[in-house]
């Protein structure tokens, strides 16, 4: 039986499609094809707002989906998080008018707009605070002054706050997308390994966009050096280079998949050890 699979309609997730796609996954449907056709995994594929997808999971209407945790906590869902993918991070903050005075403002009731109206109302009760909250429904940014004394919205970047004249006084949580799963749908040994399987690949994706396949030749002389330089994800891989029919080898090939981060100072360092024949190459996928 197809698993079933909910995106996020709208701004579809990108990096999501792009993982879906390196996985050799591809969705094919039209700008407004709510429904996409999947190749390459045997999937029933849904596009929905990204604020029903915990929901729906939770339901068992799907199986799988892709979601931002404060939508997962926004409607207090019971499901599985199988992996945080961390694409999209996004803060949810507590705005006021940048010329107001926070301090001041806690001491009278406040009026409060949010999209967030559970995540919200647990943050204000936190802190103890007088209000009436309001529920959003987008531009949610606009209310202040005249609408609201206080906003809680997500951003990225913050410059949407900034440009309404508003000022972050807090942060109430951060968020970003999470691979979830219904709960019962992990109980049924078909699906499972199936979901395990797609978990396996999309973290074979993302090992392989970390690294880069380090490949080298060096003399007999510098072997250990070279090998010890190296933070490979195990072991390096060493062949002796071929040098027809004199058995005596003039040295060694060296493989190892290193993490993007190191090979700036890495190989410079390979260099002065006495690796030659220094190349770097992409690795589509790591296991």
């Amino acid at each position: 039986m197809s698993l079933k699979l909910v995106l996020p309609k709208g701004r579809i997730n990108t990096k999501v499609l792009k993982l879906l796609s390196d996985c050799g996954i591809e969705l094919v449907g039209g700008e407004r094809d709510y429904r996409p056709q999947a190749y390459g995994f045997d999937f029933e594929v849904k596009l929905l707002k990204s604020q029903n997808i915990p929901s729906m999971v939770e339901l068992g209407q799907h199986d799988i989906g892709f979601a931002g945790i404060d939508w997962i906590k926004e409607r207090g869902c019971n499901i599985e998080v199988l992996k945080n993918l961390e694409y999209d991070p996004v803060k949810i903050v507590a705005c006021i008018p940048e010329d107001w005075d926070w301090q001041e403002m806690q001491k009278r009731k406040l009026i409060v707009a949010s999209e967030y109206k559970n995540i919200s109302a647990e943050y204000l009760n936190r802190l103890g605070l007088d209000y009436q909250l309001l529920r959003s429904y987008g531009a949610t940014e606009v209310f202040p002054p005249e609408d609201a004394d206080m906003i809680i919205d997500n951003t990225s970047t913050g410059s949407t706050i900034r440009a309404n004249r508003l000022k972050i006084v807090d942060t109430v949580m951060a968020s970003s997308t999470q691979f979830i799963a219904n709960v019962d749908v992990m109980k049924d040994t078909g699906k499972r390994r199936d979901i395990e399987d797609l978990l396996t690949l999309m973290q074979a994706v993302i090992n392989g966009r970390e690294r880069v396949l380090l490949e080298m030749n060096c003399a007999n002389d510098v072997i250990e050096s070279i090998v010890e330089l190296l933070p490979c994800m195990r072991y390096p891989t060493v062949s002796p280079l071929y040098q027809g029919t004199n058995s005596n080898s003039p040295g060694f090939a060296v493989k190892a998949a290193v993490k993007k981060s190191q090979i700036r100072a890495l190989i410079p360092e390979l260099i002065a050890a006495g690796a030659t024949d220094i190349l770097e190459t992409a690795i589509r996928k790591a296991v």
